[in-house]
């Protein structure tokens, strides 16, 4: 495990960019020492109940993508969910299902399906917990990473926020803005294409919102490009969460030496949950054919004991 003293004699390009940028919007201990949420302290009661204010056309959009073999996974790191039928309507119809599995008798006309899925947490559409990324041996508000063990995250695992997931959803898509169908791969988005997209939402403070910011391509989205201040963007706004179409939310390469830098400083220490590998395309179009880009935002993760990363189905509802 790295340590500051290793880390601070070997160096690596961009440290004092990342350090300047932790001492500035570092949330460790702005809400309690033992605080396992992060920015999704932004989100009460007030901000759930604006949210539910956003209901007006009683339409539903899932911003998540299907889970199965064909994901988004390629082999080098995580594999595609792959689901298996245990029981079928074959089985039931050649008579495999008669008598009843555990003693439960005849089946009579009775039958079954059942199925299981075998999948990483992090496979498709997902949330990073803030246990997910260590720096320096260290995750979210300066818990230690061997609280991270075979056993699961005893802090900051994804069941913490399992009734938190729901705010106001603000859907900014860089692409049709630029107009185009997806960003140049290596594109950073940066606090100006942000700040044009949507401007009339962020007029008044809205505190706690949920934005998801559409490339159109994976591994274009926002950078940790420090110095056009994306953090700095993230923190003024007090954002809670961000979701991108991308599977890391940083442009691909890194800006700087140091890898995913943005989770280091954002995810680690602002406590902001990621939201990655999210289907944003049909909210794109949603959002162009009314004019409408917020809405209440329902992203529930699994509860999951001890995960460091969960799917989810996630609902933009207008």
């Amino acid at each position: 495990m790295a340590t500051e003293t290793s880390m601070t004699a070997t160096g690596f390009g961009g440290e004092d960019i990342v350090r300047d940028y932790i001492a500035k919007y570092s949330n460790w201990g702005r809400w309690g020492e033992d605080d396992q949420l992060g920015a999704l302290n932004y989100v009460g009661p007030e901000q759930i109940k604006a949210a539910a204010g956003l209901v007006r056309q009683g339409r539903v959009v899932s911003m998540s993508l299907p889970y199965d073999l064909f994901g988004p996974q390629v082999g080098a790191f995580r594999a595609n969910p792959l689901n298996l039928m245990t029981a079928t309507g074959t089985d039931y119809l050649s008579g495999h299902q008669d008598p009843l599995p555990a003693d439960w008798g005849p089946a009579y006309t009775f039958g079954f399906a059942d199925d299981v899925i075998v999948m990483p947490n992090q496979a498709g559409t997902q949330w990073d917990s803030l246990g997910h990324i260590f720096f320096e041996g260290k995750m979210y508000n300066g818990f230690d990473a061997g609280m991270v063990s075979a056993k699961g995250a005893e802090r900051c695992s994804i069941v913490a926020t399992r009734e938190r997931f729901i705010m106001r959803g603000v859907f900014l898509d860089v692409a049709r803005h630029n107009g185009v169908e997806a960003l140049e791969p290596g594109y950073a988005i940066n606090p100006a294409d942000l700040d044009a997209n949507r401007p009339e939402l962020f007029k008044e403070a809205f505190t706690g919102d949920g934005t998801a910011i559409n490339s159109g391509a994976f591994d274009s989205l926002p950078t940790a490009e420090f110095k056009q201040r994306i953090v700095a963007w993230l923190a003024e706004h007090e954002v809670a969460a961000i979701a991108t179409d991308t599977w890391g939310c940083e442009v691909r390469p890194n800006e700087i030496e140091l890898f995913q830098p943005l989770h280091i400083v954002a995810l680690v220490h602002m406590g902001l949950h990621f939201g990655e590998i999210w289907d944003l395309e049909p909210i794109s179009a949603d959002c162009a054919a009314d004019g409408v880009y917020e809405f209440m935002l329902s992203a529930a993760p699994l509860p999951i004991t001890g995960a460091v990363g969960s799917p989810l189905n996630a609902l933009a509802i207008k």
